[in-house]
């Protein structure tokens, strides 16, 4: 029995929505629970690890292991990258060129032991975690490749979206006009890792950075939402129908498919549309509000960031309460600073992605500092003074 489901249209809706879920919680322990990136990857590390082991003793395609498992397997990859980019600042160029060649690699060794990549003949142990190590290298290489064409080329997350929903249109296209139904799989695979990643952030950034300002939390859970209909769907049907071992067929009917995937587009669409109007999240309208009751902007055309008086609002608050050397106060407040910068990250980088990065280094050492067993106010104040004053340097309207 094969132990992956049919190429379907809702395959690729459940998958493309899974990216932007992984990514989203990841992000949320990691720096709104305050768990940091290396417990947190470790934590994913171990879930994934467990779900896979859960998998692999399945007999069976079971909807619900297998796309728990493409999710954690989303926030891994995910998590490879950013750490290779972001704590080994290894280059986007560099970590792109070395998965391609990683992802050939298992190719390669894939096709030498087994004969076939064919996508419905999973039905054995090696050749499932060939499948499993393809998948995570495809989310890795999707990150480093996605990043690396919205820092390079400044696409921001509209163009982004746009462009690469096209490259997977255009990949339909061509398996439709007889290019290899294993290629074309592969490819689409890897774009719909930046695809998620942009619709995601076209979701949930403030409406100054161009977004639809829904936030984090209510697209995932919207996202979820979808997600979990769709799976349990497939569930019902797997158990009803059982399960098509080869060719692309999907339980349940092709036409009945695409009616479901159409549903959630549309409901997704709809709910978008609809709650891009309602007032924005606690941690946005903080950040909207101080920038409504900042006077001091000045036009800097050295920067393309745009206006970056509401992080300088938030880092002198911090500032005055380092100044009285209440630094446990300063170190309460500073998570305000890093939620609002981690969430305008993906409106920010691409801007300017040379300042950003100069600024986020900045901000690192702010919360290293306040974070320390044993902070000093010396530290603390020279750090947020520093910050402040490449704000106000960078800060142009």
């Amino acid at each position: 029995m094969t132990k992956v489901p049919a190429i379907t249209a809702t395959f690729w809706v459940i998958k493309i929505l899974s990216t932007t879920i992984g990514e989203t919680f990841a992000d949320y322990l990691s720096v709104n629970v305050g768990l940091g990136p290396l417990i947190t990857d470790a934590i994913m590390l171990a879930v994934l690890a467990a779900a896979l082991v859960v998998q692999f003793r399945t007999n069976r395609y079971t909807p619900w292991i297998y796309w728990l498992c493409v999710v954690l397997v989303s926030i891994v990859g995910t998590q490879i990258t950013d750490f290779l980019t972001d704590t080994l600042g290894v280059s986007l160029y560099v970590s792109t060129a070395v998965f391609s060649v990683v992802l050939a690699a298992v190719f390669v060794i894939w096709h030498r032991q087994e004969g076939t990549l064919a996508i419905a003949s999973i039905d054995t142990p090696r050749r499932e975690a060939f499948y499993w190590g393809a998948i995570l290298t495809t989310f890795a290489l999707g990150t480093a490749a996605g990043d690396l064409a919205t820092e390079a080329l400044s696409l921001g997350f509209r163009n982004g979206t746009l462009i690469f929903g096209g490259l997977i249109l255009a990949t339909w296209i061509a398996r439709k006009a007889g290019v290899s139904q294993v290629l074309t799989f592969w490819i689409a695979y890897v774009l719909t890792r930046p695809l998620g990643a942009s619709l995601g952030d076209l979701l949930t950034q403030d409406r100054q950075f161009g977004g639809l300002a829904l936030g984090a939390s209510v697209t995932s859970l919207l996202f979820f939402a979808v997600i979990l209909v769709l799976v349990t769907r497939e569930q019902v049907l797997t158990g009803r129908h059982g399960i098509t071992a080869k060719g692309d067929e999907p339980a349940g009917g092709r036409r009945s498919d695409y009616a479901w995937a159409g549903a959630a587009v549309v409901v997704l669409a709809a709910a978008g549309w609809g709650l891009s109007g309602t007032p924005a999240p606690s941690n946005r309208a903080e950040l909207t509000t101080a920038t409504s009751t900042t006077s001091a902007k000045a036009a800097h055309p050295t920067t393309r960031l745009g206006d970056l008086s509401a992080f300088t609002v938030i880092a002198t608050d911090v500032k005055t309460k380092v100044d009285h050397n209440d630094l446990t106060a300063g170190k309460t407040k500073v998570k305000d600073l890093e939620v609002a910068w981690d969430d305008a990250e993906s409106g920010l980088k691409p801007r300017d992605p040379a300042k950003w990065h100069q600024l986020d280094g900045e901000i690192d050492t702010v919360l290293t500092s306040l974070r320390a067993g044993s902070p000093t106010q010396p530290d603390c104040e020279a750090g947020l003074q520093t910050l402040i004053s490449t704000l106000n340097t960078y800060n142009g309207v």
